[in-house]
C-alpha cells in the first residue's frame, strides 16, 4: 500500500484495468481481492469492479452505487496493519464466488459517476491499491 500521495484518480466515469503479474488472485476462503480508495469522510467516490482471468471476458460484482470506495483505509506499512488482512486492513472485500471465477490475473475499477460533489471530469474514484488476499504464483 503507498503513501497517500501515491494515488490514481480516475476522473468522473473513469476506468482502469490493472493485470497482477507476480500473484494470481485465486478463489479461496472469503475475501480474495481488497480494492482500497483513497476516501475522505462524507466525500465518498465510488467505483464498480470487474475481474477477468483473460482480459477479454469480464466478470462485473453486483454493486448498487458501487461496491469499492465505501469502507476507509486502515493498511499502512508505516502503522502495522497488513494490506492483505481483511480483518484490519479496510477497504472494500471481494471474493471470486461471487462472479463464478477461480482465478482471476486482471482487476478493473470504473468510476460511478454518483459523486455529485463533483463537475465532470472533476472528482471521481482515487484508486490507493489492490491487494491480492488469495493467490499463487501464475
Amino acid at each position: 500500500l503507498a503513501a497517500v500521495t501515491d494515488v490514481v484518480s480516475l476522473g468522473r466515469a473513469g476506468v482502469i484495468e490493472l493485470e497482477f503479474t507476480d500473484f494470481l488472485a485465486i478463489d479461496g476462503p472469503g475475501v480474495d481481492l481488497l480494492v482500497f480508495e483513497n476516501g475522505f469522510r462524507g466525500f465518498l467516490e465510488k467505483g464498480d469492479v470487474a475481474v477477468s482471468e483473460d482480459g477479454v471476458e469480464w466478470r462485473d460484482f453486483v454493486c448498487d452505487g458501487g461496491c469499492a470506495g465505501l469502507h476507509p483505509v486502515y493498511a499502512n506499512p508505516a502503522n502495522g496493519i497488513s494490506a492483505t488482512d481483511p480483518a484490519v486492513a479496510g477497504g472494500d472485500g471481494f471474493d471470486l464466488a461471487d462472479v463464478g471465477l477461480t482465478r482471476v490475473r486482471f482487476v478493473r475499477v470504473t468510476d460511478t459517476g454518483t459523486n455529485a460533489f463533483y463537475a465532470a471530469p472533476g472528482g471521481g474514484f482515487d484508486l490507493d491499491a489492490v491487494a491480492v488476499v488469495n493467490g499463487q504464483r501464475p
